[in-house]
Parts: C-alpha cells; sequence; structure tokens
C-alpha cells in the first residue's frame, strides 16, 4: 500500500461495509463538510474521506501548479487513492466540481466507479448562448479572480454567502467562508481558475458509469439549466430537484441529501436484484 497517497490526500477511512463509497468535496471546502452525511453510510459501506492537494489537512507540499492547473490533476489523484486502497466499483459522491473530478476519472477507469452522485455539477460555468446557460458571464468569473487577489478575505466572506444561501442560517456560510480562508490564497485562486474556466461539456459524452445529478433549488452557482443539461446528455442519469436551496446541500440540507442518495441506491440495488 502507497501510504504517501493516503498522508498527501489526507485519506480517512471508516464503515462496516465492503463496497466503498467516496466523499469528494468541492473547491474551497475539505472532508469535514461531509460529517453531517457520511456518518449515515457506515453500516453498509467502506466510507472514504479526503482532502484535495491544497484543501483541508491535504500534505500542502505535495501541490503543483502545474499538476493542477486543470481538473485532470485532481483526477489523478482519485484514481491513486482508488489504486492504494485497490477500490474497484465504488460509488462515488462528489459535490460541485469534485463531482466533476468524479466524473473525469471515471473516464479514465471506469472499473473503478460503479456509480456516480453529483451535488450541484457544472460542467462549464460559463454562458455559452444560445443553447447553454452555465450561470456565468467571463467578466463576472474574471472579477471574481481579480477580487481573490485583491481581497481573500472580502472575497471569501462575499462568495461564501453566494453560495451557501440560507441567510436565515449565518453559520453555514460562517463555517464556508473560514474553509476559505484557511486555505493558502495562491492555491485557492488556482483551484478557482482550474474549476470556473473549465469547460468538460465534450467529456460528458465519454461517460460510461451511470449517475444520480442532484440539482438544488435556487443555486446561485450551478442553476437548474446546469443539472438539466448533464440528464439530458448524461445517457444513464438519473435527476432529482431538491427542495435544498443554495449549492452546498449537504451542509445546509443533510437528511435530504441522505434520503435521495439511498433512495436512489436502494432502487439500483433493486433492480441489480430483479435483473439477476
Amino acid at each position: 500500500m502507497n501510504q504517501s497517497t493516503l498522508i498527501r490526500n489526507n485519506v480517512n477511512v471508516t464503515g462496516k461495509g465492503t463496497k466503498a463509497m467516496i466523499f469528494a468535496h468541492g473547491f474551497g471546502c475539505d472532508q469535514n463538510m461531509w460529517r453531517l452525511v457520511a456518518p449515515a453510510f457506515e453500516e453498509n459501506f467502506r466510507v472514504i474521506l479526503f482532502d484535495y492537494v491544497g484543501s483541508g489537512k491535504s500534505d500542502y507540499s505535495a501541490y503543483s501548479s502545474t499538476k493542477y492547473q486543470d481538473l485532470h490533476g485532481y483526477a489523478q489523484d482519485v484514481l491513486d487513492i482508488c489504486d492504494t486502497l485497490d477500490i474497484k466499483e465504488a460509488i462515488f459522491v462528489g459535490h460541485s466540481v469534485g463531482s466533476i473530478i468524479g466524473m473525469l476519472a471515471s473516464i479514465q477507469e471506469p472499473s473503478r466507479f460503479e456509480r456516480l452522485v453529483m451535488l450541484g455539477p457544472s460542467p462549464c460555468f460559463l454562458n455559452d448562448p444560445p443553447l447553454y446557460k452555465g450561470g456565468f458571464e467571463k467578466e463576472d468569473l474574471e472579477g471574481l479572480i481579480g477580487m481573490m487577489e485583491m481581497n481573500y478575505i472580502g472575497w471569501a466572506n462575499y462568495l461564501s454567502q453566494v453560495i451557501m444561501k440560507n441567510p436565515e442560517r449565518p453559520e453555514l456560510f460562517q463555517e464556508l467562508e473560514e474553509s476559505f480562508c484557511s486555505t493558502d490564497p495562491t492555491v485557492a485562486r488556482e483551484f478557482a481558475t482550474a474549476t470556473f474556466f473549465s469547460d468538460h461539456r465534450n467529456d460528458l459524452q465519454n461517460v460510461t458509469v451511470p449517475s444520480l445529478i442532484l440539482q438544488c433549488s435556487d443555486d446561485a452557482i450551478a442553476p437548474i439549466e446546469v443539472g438539466e443539461y448533464m440528464h439530458s446528455v448524461l445517457t444513464e442519469s438519473a435527476y432529482a430537484l431538491m427542495e435544498a436551496t443554495g449549492h452546498c446541500p449537504h451542509l445546509s440540507h443533510p437528511e435530504e441529501t441522505i434520503r435521495l442518495i439511498s433512495e436512489y441506491l436502494k432502487s439500483v440495488a433493486d433492480q441489480d436484484s430483479s435483473n439477476g
């Protein structure tokens, strides 16, 4: 077993099951963001949590601007973790860009994954009229990156509120703001650039692993049109529009998140058993 990978990505394994369930966080976050959801699956799965390099308690010395200039560098880390832990046919649960990273990993090595569960995924954040609405104009995103360089604390405060919504629960966006602020600003800016300026729409046609798309209502980061677009292009996908608002349902609405994932996994298990 390659311990260096486990240290690099601060990998933690819990649970009583044999089938792996990998939880992947989104931009500016870490594995702690799954604390309200992941334990619900420990009874039946081998639960794997990790931090992308440059996030959380990962090994910052492993960060490379060259490797992580696009999402494929992060996808390789997911495959390294799978290889180290000898994981095949895993359930991969990703949030936001974390789900797109898992999708890219599944294209490279589909045998590692049985299902993809994507919370608020977006293959492209830029509007590309008239056929695609990503939610942002290029100037918006360039302004966001510029704000990170000029006033990182102000950027963290602003974006955490935009992402989280649910203003009546300030503790939610405050947690996200603290997570942003605990990340090295240079690394965060490079991850933000790799995230917000990527376009993986053409990769969708290469996905062979069946997926569940969980789309939040009133999501400023991944509008409903994006979830519907992914569902229309991904051939073997299920789609659920959540009551949850904002972009982080695993924090703001963990019960609904757990329920929808559980129902999906039960339905495919029932389907498999009836086919078998």
